[in-house]
């Protein structure tokens, strides 16, 4: 049965009918005959919201307590998007980075991923089960939550399609496509219909905002084949 890796970002799940959106389009694709995981990030700006919280207490937060406070927002979208699959009639279970078998360095708030471990995510799919992970976050060899730093969920979400030999990771958006510039502010920017990784990590390095250089890297490394859709 294909595998297929579906990743949301925050204005993907921004509130709940877009949340039941998401959960439609990971429905349509496990009733196509694929095995299905999601990836999610935080709901809307709660990152940037949990941030200034911590900023309001103290200047300078420990970096291990960020972590802990920063990964709340993905658990949060990842029940809400797994209540969501529920309510469809498709079996799903959400799980958190550590649960999902992703190791990390130890750095806080910038780690990278090391390995991953994708049995669990295995044994709910053989069970037939939709399954919804925590974008953005894993967990070091002793049992300490790290995050992975800014597009932490593409990285995740492109990480994971590479341990579980996926066939395709889809990167949902708020525009449908990569374009030649920011369609927002250029009108007439063209969409490219297909991209090398080297191209597009370039335009990453340059400041596009479309994917995380880290995501394009795994990409690259091992073959992953990244679909960028509207998620609309």
């Amino acid at each position: 049965m294909p595998l297929i890796v579906q990743k949301f970002g925050g204005s993907s799940v921004a509130d709940a009918d877009r949340i039941r959106r998401c959960a439609q389009r990971a429905y349509d694709a496990k009733r196509a005959g694929n095995d299905v995981v999601v990836v999610v990030s935080a709901m809307g700006k709660t990152t940037d919201k949990l941030i200034e919280l911590a900023n309001e207490i103290t200047p300078s937060p420990a970096k291990r307590e960020m972590d802990q406070l920063m990964a709340a927002g993905e658990q949060v979208s990842i029940a809400l998007t797994a209540i969501a699959l529920e309510t469809l009639g498709q079996e799903s279970i959400s799980l958190t980075g550590a649960q999902a078998g992703i190791l990390t360095e130890s750095t806080h708030t910038k780690a990278r991923i090391r390995t991953i471990n994708p049995e669990n995510v295995r044994r709910h799919l053989r069970e037939g089960r939709v399954v919804v992970v925590a974008g953005f976050q894993g967990v070091t060899p002793d049992g300490q939550v790290t995050t992975l730093g800014r597009g932490g969920s593409d990285t995740t979400a492109v990480a994971l399609a590479a341990g579980l030999r996926a066939d395709e990771c889809e990167i949902y958006t708020d525009v449908d496509g990569i374009y030649t510039a920011d369609p927002r502010i250029v009108p007439d920017a063209r969409k490219i219909e297909r991209i090398s990784y080297e191209a597009i990590l370039e335009l990453a390095s340059l400041g596009a905002k479309v994917m995380a250089s880290r995501s394009i890297l795994f990409g690259m490394k091992y073959n992953v084949p990244i679909h960028v859709r509207h998620s609309m």
